[in-house]
């Protein structure tokens, strides 16, 4: 995997498949892929998140079965062996997701770049943006998912007791805290048991919209006493999106780490009564 700037893509735009999955939070109304009609980097496809999550569960952005996946990548003209550049409009969140998924259903990890900052930084650096609709050929990709990067809720429910890894929930202090309604409906307040609370926009500079250097990174993984390198985190969140966040942020930290999320996250979790 590799953090990419704006110069590096500008470089390489006819070498890459380009990626814009942009998603927003469902309170923030807006509209990704009219937006992507409005202005989006030449060449690039917008891979819609709710659309291409698994359809066949109440739980929102759960990672879809593999001949799905292999469906939506040919749909979208992404051969296994192209070079994926991925972007968003969303504070990084939906392209870590991408990246997470990519990941999952085997496409190579140094083959799968994101574009630090994102759109934003693109559009304020005033690099070229199109409204043509980029042309697709139809693909025949081959997936080959990795169920190590996935865990369920039984292997979290055992883990409470066990303690062979460490949860980080990706959510607000104040949603993890049990202080405010869960946005969705029929979900109880708070989080898992001795799980820890790392907010993903931390892990962002507000300002750029970029990942936060390796330093300040490390600061905020390693302001456990108990979480260390020997333990490997899993990530969760609402919905498993954020959760990409800190799995992507992790990995910058320590590239031996094999990224873990708890797919169903909170939605599924929430579910139970404590």
């Amino acid at each position: 995997m590799s953090l990419v700037t704006t110069d590096w893509v500008l470089d390489n735009l006819n070498s890459l498949k380009i990626i814009d999955a942009s998603w927003h939070m469902p309170a923030q109304k807006r509209n990704p892929a009219e937006e992507y009609r409005n202005g989006h980097i030449p060449n690039s496809i917008f891979f819609d998140l709710d659309e291409n999550s698994e359809k066949d569960t109440d739980l929102p952005h759960m990672l879809p079965k593999q001949k799905t996946w292999e469906k939506i990548m040919s749909s979208l003209g992404i051969n296994n062996n192209d070079d994926i550049l991925i972007y968003d409009n969303s504070d990084l969140k939906s392209s870590c997701r991408c990246w997470f998924s990519l990941l999952y259903f085997g496409h190579d990890e140094k083959k799968i770049h994101i574009l630090n900052g994102g759109l934003k930084k693109w559009i304020f650096e005033k690099k070229p943006i199109t409204k043509t609709e980029t042309k697709i050929t139809e693909s025949n990709y081959v997936a080959n998912k990795k169920d190590n990067l996935i865990v369920n809720f039984h292997q979290i429910k055992e883990n409470i007791l066990s303690k062979n890894f460490n949860v980080i929930d990706a959510r607000s202090l104040e949603r993890f805290e049990g202080k405010v309604s869960e946005p969705r409906k029929g979900l109880r307040s708070g989080h898992i048991e001795n799980s820890f609370c790392l907010p993903y926009n931390q892990c962002i500079d507000q300002k750029t919209g970029e990942f936060k250097n390796l330093k300040e990174l490390r600061k905020l993984f390693y302001q456990y006493e108990n979480l260390e390198k020997k333990l490997n985190p899993v990530f969760t969140c609402g919905s498993g999106v954020t959760a990409s966040v800190l799995a992507y942020a992790y990995k910058m930290v320590n590239n031996d780490y094999i990224p873990k999320i708890y797919d169903g996250s909170w939605s599924e979790y929430g579910k139970y009564p404590a």
